[in-house]
């Protein structure tokens, strides 16, 4: 059996960043739902957070599982889950793109930090400009919608 810890910080948003999520009560309801449903899957994340248009999710990748694997089974599930559960009055999407940055085991505190403290981080801070900072940060080539 191999012994492996390779952790990605995934962030991604919803359709046309829609504020979807716009209650504590429902991103709760997600975030939980979405990481019930990755454990079934042999998913595991560390820690799930984000705000009313976006996710943010550390994850440790098992040795058969790729990113792109991963953010199909967890993206395509929750979105199909909570049109099933008809929590909004609207058909819920997650965006195709999504960013996953790997971290080192050093920061995987502040990583998970960061992460938890979403809600008080946007009230300082929009998506677009959460969006820009990591575009930035981590050299992405920004895509048009």
């Amino acid at each position: 059996m191999p012994f492996i810890k390779v952790y990605i910080h995934f962030v991604w948003s919803t359709k046309n960043r829609v504020p979807y999520l716009c209650s504590p009560e429902l991103r709760k309801t997600m975030w939980k739902h979405i990481r019930e449903n990755a454990k079934k899957k042999g998913i595991f994340i560390d820690f799930i957070n984000g705000y009313q248009e976006h996710c943010h999710c550390l994850v440790s990748l098992g040795d058969d599982q790729t990113m792109r694997q991963l953010m199909q089974l967890v993206k395509g599930e929750s979105s199909y889950w909570i049109n099933k559960q008809n929590l909004l009055n609207e058909k819920f999407e997650w965006q195709d793109e999504y960013f996953a940055v790997s971290v080192s085991e050093s920061l995987v505190d502040k990583v998970r930090n960061y992460i938890k403290n979403q809600e008080n981080h946007h009230i300082h801070k929009t998506w677009e400009e959460e969006y820009n900072e990591l575009i930035e940060k981590y050299g992405f080539q920004k895509f048009k919608d």
